[in-house]
């Protein structure tokens, strides 16, 4: 897909990897953006720059979603391209266990991570397969194709994440429906936090979310389902598949040498 003369929407569109993916579907000639996010200001003043629109979008709601959808249906037409790009990542906290992330940040990383994908295909695979075409971008991460030290509860939401993109690839593919999931590793944004470094996922280098944009750009140019800004994941994958005990030892190792 070309972006160009596309309508499109981007959930978490008021800052980071959102905010970037919304210029450049603007610079590469959207006829419409729409920036939804709960940062009503912040997603005023991505819409306001690049001449979209901005909608407060609860992704964990639903009935949101659906109203962004008919919002965006009513005053531009179909939606060409839904990425879905809200997320939330939290630390195995305080304890440094697996299990040591709270319940409720287990339920909103569930929400935000996962079903916020779901509500969205939802909502708008309808009028796509009725048309035979459309195209769903699922912002995840590589920590759903390997796993993030220190974040149980994104690791596994993630890899949840990835499989229900597959299974929209695979259910739907026949009936004209494209679907892209971009995986980068460390990316400059808020969800970074404290790690100048990037920590452990930050061993490859940190992305801007501009940089992150060109790929997908470039991914939905190719219709290809795994866009990784960072090559170098593909080699991890690989080496995961091939030896998984090898692959846990290795991972083991590196978040060792972040305690030292």
């Amino acid at each position: 897909m070309h972006v160009k003369d596309k309508v499109i929407v981007v959930t978490g569109g008021a800052n980071g990897i959102g905010a970037a993916m919304c210029r450049r579907f603007s610079q590469e000639g959207a006829r419409a953006v729409v920036v939804a996010d709960l940062d009503e200001e912040h997603a005023f003043h991505v819409a306001e720059e690049i001449g979209g629109l901005s909608l407060k979008t609860d992704v964990c709601v639903e009935t949101d979603i659906i109203r962004l959808v008919n919002e965006t249906e009513k005053r531009f037409g179909p939606i060409d391209l839904f990425c879905s790009n809200a997320g939330v990542a939290y630390r195995d906290e305080p304890l440094g266990m697996a299990t040591s992330c709270s319940n409720e940040n287990w339920q909103k990383a569930w929400e935000i991570n996962v079903m916020a994908h779901v509500y969205a295909a939802r909502a708008v695979l309808p009028s796509m397969i009725a048309r035979k075409q459309g195209y769903l971008l699922n912002t995840v991460s590589a920590a759903g194709l390997l796993n993030q030290i220190g974040a149980a509860s994104y690791s596994t939401t993630k890899h949840a994440a990835i499989g229900f993109a597959e299974a929209l690839s695979i259910t739907h593919g026949d009936d004209g429906i494209k679907v892209s999931v971009v995986c980068p590793q460390a990316v400059a944004t808020q969800m970074l936090g404290d790690f100048d470094d990037g920590g452990p996922q930050g061993v490859d280098g940190i992305l801007t979310p501009e940089e992150v944009a060109d790929s997908v750009i470039a991914g939905l140019a190719e219709e290809t389902f795994l866009i990784l800004p960072h090559e170098r994941v593909r080699l991890y994958m690989q080496r995961k598949t091939s030896d998984y005990n090898r692959w846990l030892n290795g991972m083991r190792r590196l978040r060792r040498s972040f305690l030292e």
